[in-house]
């Protein structure tokens, strides 16, 4: 569940812009760079925005000399009743012309800024938009309670609602895309509504299928890296909980001068600090790598200053209160407890110095009124459709990042798996082998029409 990244649960809250903007490789084709700024039909794309029933241009400014219009748009609480309570979903338009490729992107959380790589790549317009629930994108008063309503298909009926009416204004290819949570969303898309994009190209998503079968991640953390550095990762888990006694006064201390609770999540200090302990190999390698084994301290003889400090900077990763409610991370765990599932890992190695051994869980961070009950039905459904039906799909994962031990399988229906060697949570195209970086960025040139 991290922040920074935060965790087993949620390494996905900040990585996916990480990886989402990473550079695929490549400068924009030079025929696509010859058209930019030829659309006739740009100086009226403000008009034809603001005349899409529920769509606001809430401003318009200027980027690398294209216009970067913010929009709010109109979307139903629940698409089953179109025609009840609504909300307001945040989005942006990059435009440079009706003809060029539209890249449609989403962070999978709040408003993501920043040029994604299939964009740079493809010269493309962008489309970003802001996950509902989160930021400003969440339903006023009674509905903004109702947690009933933030789910995977209703998400994917928001970005299809929009696509199509975009699409009324950017008449070339679309292609989907994000990373971590964004690229899941990106994925549920494409499931639920395969006809609103034409390929898609997803960044580091987990897919737990079966949440009740984690050996994924388990063999995950008995593979990755060298058996030196794992064993020195262990030991430091391990010491932060057998000095329990004496870093958690200071993890209290630390948490009062910056104002830091955990009653209405975690519910006490002994139960965040511990919690934080079991985040802390996943994030090494979420966001670390093989070179950082070298930094690791020897557990038995180090002090409690060398200690604390190497570890609040390799992934002892605090989760409080003030970033957990319904207007920070909460959202997200909120859906890893109802629908996307997380990592239920056995710490074997971490067995007579746990205090709290069933803590590692989503519900475990959420504020009483949010926290749900599982169900996979949709994610298995997901997860057998990309296998069987899936078309002009690519996946690309990062060797040595736990989000990764969990994948998606493409069908045969030209659609493509790529492993990043080494990579972390921050894989990219960029990262592959020369063959295999070549083949991919033809395969999605490919997909957008742009030669």
């Amino acid at each position: 569940m991290r922040n920074k990244r935060n965790k087993g649960i949620s390494a996905l809250v900040c990585a996916g812009v990480i990886a989402g903007a990473a550079v695929l490789g490549g400068a924009a084709p030079a025929a696509a760079r010859a058209t930019a700024g030829q659309d006739t039909a740009a100086s009226d794309v403000r008009d034809r925005l603001a005349r899409i029933p529920g769509m606001t241009v809430v401003s318009v400014a200027e980027k690398e000399g294209h216009p970067l219009y913010t929009l709010a748009y109109e979307q139903p609480v629940d698409h089953r009743r179109p025609h009840g309570a609504t909300f307001t979903q945040r989005a942006t338009l990059w435009h440079k012309s009706t003809g060029k490729p539209t890249v449609l992107y989403t962070g999978g959380y709040t408003l993501a800024g920043g040029t994604t790589a299939l964009t740079k790549l493809l010269d493309a317009n962008q489309v970003s938009v802001e996950h509902r629930y989160f930021a400003e994108s969440r339903p006023k008063g009674a509905a903004g309670d109702d947690w009933s309503k933030m789910t995977v298909e209703q998400e994917a009926a928001d970005e299809h609602r929009l696509t199509r009416a975009l699409r009324t204004i950017e008449k070339g290819k679309w292609l989907g895309t994000g990373a971590s949570k964004g690229g899941m969303t990106a994925t549920y898309h494409e499931r639920f509504y395969p006809e609103d994009l034409d390929a898609v190209v997803a960044f580091v998503a987990p897919n737990d299928a079966n949440n009740r079968d984690d050996s994924g991640y388990e063999r995950f953390f008995k593979a990755v890296g060298t058996k030196e550095c794992r064993a020195a990762l262990n030991a430091v888990q391990r010491e932060m909980l057998v000095r329990r006694d004496t870093l958690l006064p200071r993890f209290e201390k630390e948490a009062a001068a910056e104002g830091h609770t955990f009653d209405e999540t975690l519910g006490s200090t002994d139960r965040a600090y511990e919690f934080a302990a079991l985040d802390q190999v996943w994030n090494f390698w979420q966001s670390g790598a093989e070179a950082d084994c070298a930094t690791v301290p020897d557990a038995k003889r180090t002090g409690d200053d060398e200690l604390w400090k190497w570890s609040k900077e390799h992934g002892f990763s605090v989760y409080r209160d003030q970033e957990l409610g319904t207007n920070g991370t909460g959202p997200y765990y909120r859906q890893a407890a109802t629908q996307l599932g997380w990592a239920d890992l056995k710490f074997k190695h971490l067995d007579g110095v746990r205090h709290h051994p069933d803590i590692y869980q989503p519900n475990s961070v959420l504020p009483a009124a949010m926290r749900g009950t599982y169900d996979n039905s949709t994610i298995a459904d997901v997860d057998r459709w990309v296998r069987k039906h899936g078309q002009r799909m690519m996946f690309v994962y990062g060797e040595n990042d736990p989000w990764s031990a969990e994948k998606f399988t493409p069908s045969r229906h030209d659609s493509y798996r790529y492993v990043v060697p080494g990579a972390n949570h921050g894989a990219s195209i960029a990262g592959l082998p020369a063959a295999e970086q070549k083949k991919a960025i033809a395969t999605v040139k490919r997909w957008a029409d742009v030669k």
